[in-house]
């Protein structure tokens, strides 16, 4: 198979044959040697068995390159180098790290104000003879829109190895505000033109005589060609872990989520655009003023479950309990003994805007989801939820029957007829729901111990078999999913399951947006670490979020004693770092008035009240289109229980931006464990104190065998190692 090429890339590989490198060095088994070919200056790596890739470091436009200068120093080479337009320079540096890693960084500097309508990707892979064209490669993993500037590929043709790429796009926000550009769909290509393209300022010329960051990239290399979804996901995983540690990182957000909990609390409770009355029962709207829209038993379940969280952690009830659940009931129906998605005697307002706003259309997600809140309110001791998820559990095993547990999109709830099958042709359908319905299938086995539960779940994860990265459709559930297969592999052993949620997990970091986008609007909210809801999402989505955020958290406090992959020790804990601080700018209350959407698709937009948006876009776009979604509202009630923790004899709360696990007060002491990496930290703050109590408080951390005491940074804020016992006295 010949590929197609562009004239940027067709005579790159006779170019450079015809140069003589300009500079050369080893790194570990590869051999790295830079050239100067006159148009571009490329930094070609040789693998140890043979064959090369070569990296575009700088591209001279319609132009060509002086003679570059080289500057040596420990682990670091310099380049500089001009054209008639601009000035550039390089900075290839060898970073310390389990893995074979180099890190360049380019700056350019413009010697007029230019429009630059066009730029090269930046990687082409080379052989001993023949053509660019005739070599093969896949792409196992690129960005889409606004998520990490990842790229992970092997050439296949000649047998050369694997690369995992990663544009650390955070550095180049300055030049992106100076340009009016995005870095949505920057690093990816087709084979054999791969990488970043660097995104071009065809409308606002580039200010001249001012350096910009046009580049900043990390190169992992690999000899082995990964094959099978375990080798591709674990290995992506662990890539993206080894980058990460070594990638420029943002201080994470600080929030005060007890004052946000109470505020969140007065305005569901209190606010008329958060409710629609049916019968005289209140029910949650799924947006604020949406009241077009009939009742939903997900919205209903997705703020009653994070809100039955938070009331168990404060001790008290609240009358917005009762309120919800009041309403739960009428959600089933008796002619198809199940659950259903909205309220019955309301169906006949749909509007059919939407394919699922139909009477007994069922999304296929959409039933496994209630079913799951209603499972973990049943755990946690709900009579009315552990009847309504038991008595829905037969029409959701023949459901699943009858589909193969191969679910499509939309099906008819009264006779299971497929109304849509594939999420795009050829796409198949809803692929992550074999593992919901298998998590679905775990926790009526956790409520009843029947064994034909277990059964079930073993039937419908085969399903995911062979799908890598497409397991995941819908990020919370893909989630959830990883969590629930790691929990079929404590009772049964069987190894496939924990492999098949490090698949799940790498789907969910492959939607994840590593860097933060400072432009535009993008200045007023904390990106870094978010995660896309769905592979083709254009934003992110407060519930979602929080749901995954939730998911990661179990996941971890299920593996608390097992051996799983040291990569999901770096990724898990620091997503939920960063989501502690970030997920609270979904609330309008604390962004500018000119972010926010004009036009909303649903609803209404109350900027005063403490709902989340739905919806944060990248930074030349206003965010909260879609509406400010009541069923997002738990934002705050999910993430208080996960990360506060109650003294009562001391009348302390202690506050860790990190996942634990076992916290436990004793007579004079607290205990805790920090399930992350000793690579890293995270931070403890003990509230409510006053200073005198303060002063007196210890702090010890037990690292590998032995204790050490902690100094406190301040009055009662502590940093730790991001692994071992934590051990508070006083």
């Amino acid at each position: 198979m010949i590929n197609a090429v562009t004239p940027w890339s067709v005579t790159v590989q006779s170019d450079i044959s015809d140069s003589e490198p300009i500079y050369e060095m080893a790194m570990e088994a590869y051999l790295l040697r830079f050239y100067n070919i006159g148009d571009s200056i490329w930094l070609v790596v040789s693998w140890p068995e043979g064959g090369s890739i070569a990296f575009r470091l700088a591209f001279g436009m319609n132009s060509q390159f002086e003679k570059a200068s080289i500057t040596e120093a420990t682990d670091e080479i310099l380049v500089t180098a001009s054209t008639r337009l601009a000035y550039y320079r390089i900075i290839l540096f060898i970073p310390q790290s389990p893995a074979t890693i180099f890190r360049y960084t380019v700056t350019l500097q413009v010697k007029f104000p230019l429009l630059i309508p066009f730029w090269p990707r930046d990687i082409v892979p080379l052989t001993k003879e023949g053509r660019i064209e005739n070599t093969n490669g896949l792409i196992h993993a690129k960005q889409v829109g606004a998520r990490s500037g990842q790229l992970f590929f092997s050439m296949t043709k000649p047998q050369v190895g694997s690369v995992f790429y990663f544009q650390n796009l955070s550095a180049m926000s300055s030049y992106c505000q100076a340009a009016e550009v995005s870095l949505r769909d920057t690093v990816g290509g087709e084979w054999p033109e791969i990488g970043f393209q660097f995104p071009v300022n065809a409308e606002k010329p580039l200010p001249a005589n001012r350096e910009f960051i046009i580049s900043d990239a990390f190169v992992l290399l690999r000899e082995d060609i990964p094959g099978g979804d375990l080798a591709i996901t674990t290995q992506f995983l662990e890539h993206l872990a080894n980058i990460y540690l070594l990638l420029p990182k943002p201080a994470p957000a600080k929030h005060d989520w007890l004052s946000t909990a109470e505020k969140v609390l007065i305005d569901l409770y209190r606010n008329k655009g958060c409710w629609t009355q049916t019968g005289g029962v209140p029910y949650l709207n799924a947006y604020v003023s949406d009241y077009d829209t009939p009742s939903e038993i997900m919205v209903q379940l997705a703020v009653l479950l994070p809100l039955h969280e938070y009331l168990s952690w404060t001790g008290k009830a609240h009358p917005l309990y009762e309120d919800i659940s009041s309403g739960l009931e009428a959600f089933y129906d008796q002619t198809v003994e199940s659950i259903v998605r909205w309220h019955p005697a309301l169906q006949h307002g749909l509007d059919r805007s939407e394919e699922q706003k139909r009477e007994m259309v069922m999304d296929s997600w959409y039933l496994h989801h209630p079913l799951l809140n209603l499972s973990r309110l049943a755990l946690r001791g709900d009579k009315q939820a552990k009847k309504l998820f038991l008595d829905s559990i037969d029409y959701t095993i023949r459901g699943a029957q009858h589909f193969d547990y191969n679910w499509p999109v939309f099906y008819k709830m009264t006779t299971l007829e497929v109304l849509k099958a594939e999420t795009e042709p050829g796409k198949g359908g809803e692929k992550d729901v074999p593992g919901s319905y298998a998590h679905v299938m775990f926790m009526a086995w956790q409520l009843t111990k029947e064994k034909r539960f277990l059964n079930e779940a073993a039937k419908a994860v085969k399903s995911l078999d062979g799908l890598a990265f497409d397991i995941f459709y819908q990020a919370n559930n893909t989630a959830f999913a990883a969590a629930a297969l790691l929990e079929l592999y404590r009772e049964t052993a069987e190894k496939h399951y924990l492999e098949l949620s490090y698949c799940c997990l790498a789907g969910v970091f492959k939607n994840c947006q590593l860097w933060d986008c400072n432009y535009g609007h993008g200045t007023n909210f904390p990106y870094f670490f978010a995660v896309f809801p769905l592979n083709d999402a254009p934003y992110t989505a407060a519930y979602e979020e929080l749901e995954v955020f939730a998911a990661l958290h179990h996941y971890l406090e299920v593996a608390k004693d097992m051996a799983i992959l040291p990569s999901l020790k770096v990724l898990l804990p620091e997503f939920i770092k960063y989501a502690i601080g970030r997920l609270a700018y979904y609330y309008p209350p604390l962004l500018p008035d000119e972010m926010i959407a004009d036009e909303i698709k649903t609803g209404e937009i109350k900027k005063d009240l403490w709902v989340p948006l739905e919806d944060i876009h990248d930074g030349w776009e206003k965010s909260g289109s879609v509406g400010q979604e009541v069923y997002g509202a738990g934002l705050a009630f999910g993430i208080i229980p996960r990360q506060y923790f109650t003294i009562q004899g001391l009348g302390a709360i202690v506050f860790v931006n990190y996942p634990i696990t076992g916290f436990r007060v004793g007579k004079n002491s607290a205990t805790f464990h920090m399930e992350g990496s000793h690579l890293l930290q995270a931070e403890m703050q003990l509230l409510m104190l006053s200073q005198t109590v303060l002063s007196t408080i210890k702090v010890k951390q037990k690292i590998k065998s032995a204790y050490r005491e902690i100094k406190a940074i301040s009055l009662g804020h502590f940093a730790l190692d991001a692994a071992g016992m934590i051990k508070i006295s006083w």
